[in-house]
């Protein structure tokens, strides 16, 4: 993540980050407000409308922070590896992450773990349970056809942790340590962008979903603090390991610990 010595004013490189945690999300808007196109007929038509908008988004992110950086090799691998995509390294930026959040959420994996046990004894064990192993596996094929085409999905495990992790993190972060802020800074600092920008959750539970004030406030409330959480920890393990796909597989981790 380190560029070629020199550094960026912090009032630019905050201006920055919170102008790209606000393009993220009012980008959303655009295809209704701006262009003023019809409400969508579906959910699916819903959905890949805003993967259209996250990932312009964040390409334009991308761009703009090379352009501030000061980066003097436009080399690919370089640009890259700014970003934390990299190939040195590589299995260690990936298996460390996965480990330590397989530790955090192993309350959850374990309780997964016991629930097949007692599947396992309902089913008598023996020859009966290894047979509902082997349909389960043999299941497993079908299960990927019809994930592919379920567009929460893509949006669970593809696009939302690529484009939220690529701008809050692999722009964000550079951004700031190159502006000279401390490590503890810029990993607590990104986390509270990323959580600010799903304010607009709370329009979305007060109005569409007729929540009390209250109660939208507290939802919202818990589920900004979990956001803040777990994004400092994925800024901690970006900063340490300078690999970004290893936060993506992080992100799937904790979705599979959580689903």
């Amino acid at each position: 993540m380190a560029t070629d010595g020199e550094s960026i004013s912090m009032s630019l490189a905050v201006a920055t980050c919170v102008a790209m945690a606000l393009f993220y999300v009012l980008i959303l808007y655009v295809p209704t407000v701006i262009l003023r196109l019809p409400s969508a007929s579906s959910y699916t038509e819903f959905m890949i409308r805003r993967f259209i908008c996250a990932a312009i988004c964040t390409v334009a992110s991308l761009v703009f922070t090379a352009f501030i950086l000061p980066i003097k090799s436009w080399e690919a691998s370089y640009i890259l590896g700014v970003y934390g995509i990299r190939k040195d390294h590589l299995w260690q930026g990936v298996v460390y992450p996965l480990l330590l959040t397989s530790l955090v959420y192993a309350g959850s994996l374990v309780l997964k773990l016991f629930t097949l046990l007692e599947s396992w004894k309902e089913n008598g064990g023996g020859c009966s349970s290894f047979n509902y192993i082997r349909s389960f596996f043999q299941t497993i094929p079908a299960s990927v056809l019809t994930s592919a085409s379920n567009v929460s999905v893509w949006r669970n495990f593809i696009v939302a942790p690529v484009t939220e992790e690529l701008v809050f993190r692999s722009c964000m972060i550079p951004l700031l340590l190159c502006a000279g802020f401390r490590i503890n800074t810029a990993i607590f600092l990104c986390p509270v962008l990323f959580s600010l920008a799903h304010l607009n959750h709370f329009r979305e539970m007060y109005i569409r979903h007729n929540r009390s004030y209250l109660r939208a406030s507290l939802i919202v409330g818990l589920q900004l603090g979990y956001t803040v959480i777990f994004g400092a920890y994925a800024s901690f393990l970006f900063i340490r390991t300078g690999n970004i796909p290893g936060i993506y597989i992080s992100y799937t981790c904790k979705s599979l610990s959580n689903g």
